[in-house]
């Protein structure tokens, strides 16, 4: 360790309460997606930035291509650092944007209690911290008064939870940002350097509705949705043969994750909606993914027997989303290297270099050719934090020694020698 990662490690501890507090005020402002009102948050952040001397640009999406996304506000912040020429442009993105908290909490989801060590909130762990540790990363960076080539950019996106278009999508094919590097929001004990891609269909069942006293007299779309769900759940058995190459990704698999339909207890259903998630391994092609489920559908769609006279099913079926997987890119060395060097100094532990099966905003940037990976504040694992589960929470040394990890890998890559 040299003299002035001491110093960033210094800084960060002399400063580290305030972190705390600072997250705190971001857990407090609700932004659960849905529905999506993300803007005030956004403001509130870029308040609190400036108070630090943190200048945040604030692009608001247009509300038309804010509600064809199924949200209702965003506003994306990007603070510029620019330092002396003939360096590289970093961006550190983390996201704002958070599912709503669902029950059986402990802790008030919206409160950022600290008890024993751990902060409590919805986004303390996912990904809010990240906000955190990236802002006094690049204060205590900026405190050393060493000379810097390049720049940091932060990134504070609003779009993950629905698949990122109108958040570092929107900045990204706006051309207001084009970063060299880039490290995305993550947990602190491994760096990621690939991710499963995702497939989001919205399957439309269309029965006939009755009278449940004369069920004959109709189509039922719920026993009709129930024969095409059999079909895609079987698929599941075969997706356990396809492995992956990546550590840390298994194999693909699908999930029927809402399902809407009917309109009383007494009327026989004459339509349901199915709305499913096909999580996909790098290896896969996206195309070929969507075409074999289209089939599976149209095939269990097809063998279904209405009743006698009733009139045949029909299926629409309309792609929500689809997240392209993120693959390595050849440029991430220097951020891998550094992080897991400094990474193993400061937790005690060598930091893995894996994949992982959640798909994240990062494949955005990757898409486009630049070089990233995920790195950030949380335990192991997803489970161990609660992540979009009751009480998530972050152990604040956590914390603590991911910010210093990403301060001191900043300034490995931006130091001007």
């Amino acid at each position: 360790m040299t003299t002035s990662h001491h110093q960033l490690d210094a800084w960060v501890d002399a400063h580290f309460d305030e972190e705390v507090k600072f997250l705190q005020e971001l857990i407090r402002v609700p932004t659960d997606t849905p529905p999506g009102n993300n803007a005030p948050h956004a403001e509130h952040t870029a308040e609190l930035l400036a108070a630090m001397g943190l200048t945040a640009e604030k692009h608001a999406v247009p509300d038309a291509e804010v509600k064809a996304a199924g949200l209702e506000t965003i506003t994306n912040l990007i603070v510029r650092r620019r330092y002396l020429d003939g360096g590289k442009t970093i961006a550190l993105n983390a996201h704002g944007d958070v599912v709503p908290p669902g029950e059986g909490w402990t802790h008030d989801p919206y409160g950022g209690e600290v008890a024993d060590g751990r902060i409590y909130g919805r986004a303390a762990a996912v990904s809010k911290c990240d906000i955190a540790s990236f802002t006094y990363a690049i204060r205590a960076l900026e405190s050393l008064g060493a000379p810097l080539k390049g720049g940091v950019e932060l990134h504070v996106t609003y779009d993950e939870e629905f698949g990122g278009e109108v958040g570092p999508g929107w900045l990204l094919e706006k051309g207001l940002t084009r970063p060299d590097l880039m490290i995305a929001a993550g947990f602190s004990y491994q760096v990621v350097i690939a991710h499963n891609g995702c497939l989001q269909l919205e399957v439309t069942v269309h029965g006939d509705m009755s009278h449940a006293a004369i069920p004959d007299s109709g189509t039922d779309a719920l026993q009709a949705a129930t024969h095409i769900l059999n079909a895609l759940y079987a698929l599941n058995a075969d997706y356990l043969k396809v492995t992956s190459n990546v550590e840390g990704i298994t194999h693909p698999y699908l999930n029927v994750g809402l399902i809407q339909g009917g309109t009383n207890t007494n009327v026989i259903p004459g339509k349901v909606v199915l709305k499913l998630d096909r999580r996909m391994i790098p290896e896969e092609d996206p195309a070929e993914v969507e075409a074999s489920l289209r089939r599976t559908i149209d095939q269990a769609a097809a063998s279904f027997n209405p009743p006698r006279g009733g009139k045949a099913i029909r299926v629409e079926v309309k792609r929500m989303l689809l997240a392209r997987a993120m693959k390595p890119l050849a440029g991430n060395a220097p951020l891998v290297q550094a992080i897991q060097k400094h990474g193993q100094e400061l937790f005690g532990e060598p930091i893995p270099a894996v994949g992982t099966p959640l798909y994240t905003d990062v494949r955005l940037y990757v898409e486009r050719g630049i070089p990233g990976v995920i790195y950030g504040a949380g335990p192991r694992t997803v489970r161990e934090s609660n992540a979009k589960r009751a009480d998530e929470n972050l152990v604040l040394e956590d914390l603590r020694r991911a910010t210093k990890v990403v301060a001191r890998t900043l300034l490995d890559l931006l130091a001007a020698h």
